[in-house]
This record gives C-alpha cells, structure tokens and sequence, in this order.
C-alpha cells in the first residue's frame, strides 16, 4: 500500500570475516537468512528446534544454534561458520585431526561438531573429556559415535599444550 512501511529491515553481518548485507523479514532465522540469502549451505539444518546441532555455528565466537537465533539478532555481529575455520590448503588444526581420527563419516553433523569444539577450545585449551564431552552433548551425531571426536579434539589440545 502507498505510504505504507515494507515489513523487515536490511542488516548488516559480518560472516567469515566479510561484511554482508541482507534483508531480513520479521521471524526469518539465521539459520534461514545464512542458507536461503546468503549461500552458506555448509550451516545445515536439521530438527529446526535447537536439540540437534547441525545448524551450530558461532556468533562473537560462542556457539549458537542458528535456527534459534532471530536473524535480526546477529546485526553487527561477527558470524563464524565452517566455511571460515579453514582452507583446502590450510586446514584447521581440528578439520585436520577429525580426518585423522576418523571422526568423519557422513558428514552432516561435522560443521556444528567442529565450530563447537573451536569455541570450547578458544574458552578452555585444556579441557577434560568430561569437559569436551559436556560442551558437544548438544551435537548429535548418528553415525561415528563421540569417541573419535573426543579423541580429535584431545588431540588439538595436546598440540597446544
């Protein structure tokens, strides 16, 4: 209608460390805005209530479930997904030890395992297993199981130490 104000808004993110633009309509997720808008199909979705996971990624380096998070919340935000951790060239010291480790098999839980093993070790260098356990209690995985994914990110830590 004339005159009338369009419903949502642009805003302005910061993901993987480039600034990006986008509208964003009242309701619309992160997870929704990053996958549909703005081409970062490597956050995936899966239960779109916050038990799974997969849609992990991480908002001023903590990490968060995208489909929980109103897109409009991440304004001025730095955004983090698996896309940004590493290269082909340069993995991440975590991509690199999942594949060692042989925590990888299907690979739809990987993203959200990995950025949340990265905040846990950015927070806690040293974590327990208890500790790593504990901070990837909200990542399911169906496939691998935890055990060598605990063991890739023990692993990382002990490279650090």
């Amino acid at each position: 209608m004339k005159g009338q104000k369009p419903l949502g808004r642009e805003l302005a993110i910061e993901i993987n460390g480039a600034k990006e633009k986008v509208f964003c309509l009242p309701g619309e997720t992160l997870l929704h805005i990053l996958r549909n808008k703005l081409d970062h199909t490597e956050v995936k979705e899966g239960c779109g209530k916050g038990d799974c996971g997969v849609c992990t990624i991480l908002m001023n380096g903590i990490a968060v479930n995208s489909c929980l998070v109103m897109a409009y919340q991440a304004e001025d935000k730095q955004i983090t997904t698996v896309r940004g951790m590493g290269t082909k060239k340069n993995l991440h010291p975590l991509q690199k030890q999942f594949i060692e480790k042989g925590a990888v098999q299907c690979g739809f839980c990987i993203p959200g395992q990995l950025l949340t093993a990265k905040a846990l070790l950015e927070k806690n260098p040293s974590p327990s297993t208890e500790n790593i356990q504990r901070a990837l209690s909200g990542n399911l995985c169906r496939c691998t199981g935890y055990k060598k994914i605990i063991e890739a990110v023990k692993a990382v830590s002990a490279e650090h130490k």
